[in-house]
C-alpha cells in the first residue's frame, strides 16, 4: 500500500512539474538576437524596393515585448517580421522580369 502511496505522489509531482513548465521560454539574447536578424532582412528587402508595409511595425512591436521582458513574444514576432522580409524578397525575385503579355 505504500509504495502505491508513494508512486502516486511521484507521478503527481512529475505531472505536476509538467504542466507549469512553459514549453519554450527564450532568453534576453535570443530576443536581441531574432531582432536583429528581422532588421537585417528587413533591411535587404528595402533593398530590393520590396518591403512590406506592416514589417517594420512588428519589429517595433517586438522590441516593446523585448523592453518589458516578454521574450517569447519578441521573438514570435521579430520572426514572424523577418519571415515577411524573406516572402517579400522572393516577389521580387519572382516578379523581376513581369510586365504586360504581348501577343
Amino acid at each position: 500500500m505504500k509504495k502505491i502511496t508513494l508512486l502516486v505522489a511521484a507521478a503527481a509531482l512529475f505531472l505536476g512539474a509538467c504542466a507549469s513548465t512553459p514549453s519554450q521560454t527564450h532568453n534576453k539574447n535570443d530576443a536581441i538576437g531574432a531582432i536583429t536578424a528581422a532588421e537585417h532582412q528587413t533591411a535587404r528587402a528595402k533593398n530590393v524596393g520590396y518591403e512590406w508595409r506592416d514589417t517594420g511595425k512588428l519589429i517595433k512591436k517586438a522590441q516593446e515585448a523585448l523592453k518589458n521582458g516578454q521574450y517569447d513574444e519578441a521573438v514570435k514576432l521579430a520572426n514572424e517580421a523577418k519571415q515577411q522580409s524573406t516572402l517579400a524578397i522572393q516577389q521580387q525575385q519572382q516578379q523581376a522580369n513581369a510586365g504586360p503579355r504581348i501577343n
